[in-house]
C-alpha cells in the first residue's frame, strides 16, 4: 500500500513561501554553474548537481508536509556549508567575488535565518 501525498500550502506563511523562493535561488546558481562553468561528469559538477537537488528535494518535502521541522533542521548545516565549503575552495576577496556568487551567498544566508526561525516556531 502506497502513502500518497498531495501539496499542502495551505499552512504555509510568508516566510515559508520566501525561504522556498531562496532554496530555488540557490538551487539555479548551483545548476547554472554546474552546466556553464564546469563539465557536468566532473567530480565539481557533480556536487554542484547534487547541491541543486537538496534544495529542490528541501522545496519538495515542505510543498508536500514531510516532517516540516526535520527538513528545516537539516536545512541549517546543509545550506551552512554550501557557504563553508564556498569560502574555503574558492578564498574569496572583495575583487574576486561575481555577482551571481552575491545572489547565490545572500539567498543562503536568509534561508539559514528562515529556517532557524520557521524550527524554532515548531
Amino acid at each position: 500500500m502506497s502513502a500518497r501525498r498531495s501539496l499542502e500550502t495551505e499552512s504555509l506563511t510568508p516566510l515559508h513561501w520566501g525561504a522556498i523562493v531562496m532554496a530555488l535561488v540557490s538551487a539555479a546558481v548551483h545548476l547554472f554553474i554546474a552546466v556553464v562553468d564546469l563539465p557536468l561528469t566532473s567530480t565539481f559538477g557533480i556536487s554542484f548537481v547534487l547541491a541543486a537537488g537538496g534544495f529542490v528535494g528541501g522545496v519538495v518535502l515542505v510543498l508536500f508536509d514531510v516532517r516540516r521541522q526535520l527538513v528545516y533542521l537539516a536545512g541549517i548545516p546543509f545550506t551552512g556549508s554550501q557557504i563553508v565549503l564556498w569560502y574555503l575552495l574558492n578564498d574569496p576577496t572583495l575583487g574576486t567575488i561575481d555577482a551571481i556568487e552575491v545572489v547565490d551567498k545572500l539567498a543562503q544566508l536568509g534561508l539559514i535565518v528562515a529556517l532557524v526561525v520557521l524550527f524554532r516556531r515548531g
